[in-house]
């Protein structure tokens, strides 16, 4: 059982930025490829980005695309996401996941585990 724990959310103006941290524990080595999906009110949930352990293979959605970084902490179990000039439609709780899988993925279905969630709130 991996247990994932999300931080750093809040509210933002548009323009700004906002880093969040996910801290993993318990049988880590279910967190090869760890990742960020994010959910808005009355919308599915959507892929963000996605990083793998030790090659660092990374993937994003084209909506964060060149705003968003994806980083991890190996050391501390840590996946960050720097969010730059972020939006009102960046408005989301954003969930931190993780996957046993060798290879970076963008499929919700293959991620076994899951954090509690976290408010973004971005103001106009």
């Amino acid at each position: 059982q991996v247990q994932l724990v999300e931080s750093g959310g809040g509210l933002v103006q548009a323009g700004g930025s906002l880093r969040l941290s996910c801290a993993a524990s318990g049988r880590t080595f279910g967190t090869n490829i760890m990742g960020w999906f994010r959910q808005a009110p009355g919308k599915e949930r959507e892929f963000v980005a996605a990083i793998t352990q030790y090659i660092g293979d990374k993937a994003y959605a084209d909506s964060v695309q060149g705003r968003f970084t994806i980083s991890r902490d190996n050391s501390k179990n840590t996946v960050y996401l720097q969010m730059n000039n972020l939006r009102p439609e960046d408005t989301a709780v954003y969930y931190c996941a993780s996957a046993p899988r060798p290879d970076v993925t963008m499929n919700i279905v293959d991620f076994p585990s899951w954090g509690q969630g976290i408010q973004v709130t971005v103001s106009s």
